[in-house]
């Protein structure tokens, strides 16, 4: 089937955000591309994919009648196993113990080495994304719903604590030490949680430059936050992560979702809902360029990154036309028929 591409991000007559800081604007053309693309099919939604990159596993939760999180080998993407009644939403694995987690509910925790279940941990809310802190050996579940965080103890699979971050969560990072952050959807702000002791010390606000929240990246060496805003227009917001000021802003793609950055490039990367990747080039602490808007495919707005590889992974499926008056899907995106057969494609993004 003919395959309809959106570009997004920079194309002409798109709003820009005003800038500060020194931020500049890039042409569509750089080094990165699809390097290869899995055709892995299976009914189903989807929502986030995760890289082990230690294990050289890619884990994608799927849905439909026979939820399942599907396994693939992180270099061919070939598959490498199935964990069976794991519906979409996220997953992670606690590098220390080696016990995985999906953000079922109840959640299942499930051992990494032989993907068989070990137990299932009750929470309340509605768990959607998920955060390893693998410094304080902790795995973090997010919930649009309270309590907006449920963490529990990686090793032992028990609830430590809720908390309450101030609104619903988007993505969340931890800075490797003692402090986790959590862009905040439906309050423009960005959580600041003492990971030790499980307090909320401080929000950062960032209503000033845009609204719904989504994705949230950390550069640990220079502690610049990089988060997302989707209104009203899509934007990346460089933040000082130890006290909150902004740096610059630059333009994204429509329908971020999921982002990360990679230390060994000094980029911070999001995935778009429309067909887009924007590779933002941290140039200094004070400095950032848009360097390279690649088209990737329509849905792919969820990412993963695999640190020995500096390969990207992405998913999406196609979809067949939309039935008459059909409402539009979640954060106004445009309604669409069924999956078509076979076309769930996993797409892996390199130099």
């Amino acid at each position: 089937m003919h395959r309809v591409w959106l570009a997004v991000g920079l194309a002409a007559g798109m709003t820009i955000p005003v800038f500060v800081g020194s931020a500049q604007n890039a042409p569509s053309g750089g080094p990165y591309k699809v390097v290869k693309t899995a055709k892995a099919g299976g009914e189903g939604g989807y929502d986030y994919i995760f890289a082990d990159s230690e294990a050289r596993r890619l884990y994608i939760p799927r849905g439909g009648p026979a939820g399942r999180l599907t396994v693939f080998d992180l270099d061919t993407l070939e598959p490498a196993g199935t964990i069976p009644d794991v519906r979409a939403g996220g997953a992670t694995v606690d590098p220390k113990s080696h016990h995985g987690f999906s953000t079922t509910k109840p959640i299942t925790m499930w051992d990494a080495a032989t993907l068989k279940v070990i137990k299932s941990i009750d929470v309340d809310g509605r768990p959607d994304g998920i955060l390893c802190d693998s410094y304080n050996a902790r795995v973090w579940v997010l919930s649009h719903q309270p309590p907006h965080a449920t963490v529990i103890d990686a090793a032992e699979g028990t609830v430590v604590k809720t908390l309450d971050l101030g609104g619903a969560p988007e993505q969340a990072v931890s800075d490797g030490k003692g402090a986790i952050y959590v862009n905040i959807a439906d309050k423009a702000s960005i959580a600041v949680v003492d990971a030790k002791n499980l307090t909320v010390t401080a929000h950062y606000d960032m209503s000033s430059k845009g609204t719904g929240g989504s994705g949230l990246a950390f550069d640990a060496k220079n502690h610049i936050l990089f988060a997302y805003y989707r209104q009203p227009s899509p934007i990346a917001v460089m933040v000082n992560a130890d006290n909150g000021n902004i740096l610059a802003t630059l333009p994204t793609g429509m329908g971020v979702d999921t982002v990360a950055f990679n230390p060994q490039t000094m980029e911070a990367i999001s995935a778009e809902y429309a067909g887009t990747m924007t590779f933002i080039k941290e140039n200094s602490p004070t400095s950032f360029t848009v360097e390279q808007t690649l088209r990737t495919m329509v849905g792919a707005k969820t990412l993963a990154l695999d640190p020995k590889t500096n390969h990207l992974l992405t998913m999406a499926a196609e979809f067949g036309p939309a039935p008459p008056n059909a409402p539009p899907g979640p954060a106004g995106r445009p309604a669409r028929g069924p999956m078509i057969e076979g076309s769930f494609s996993i797409l892996m993004v390199g130099k």
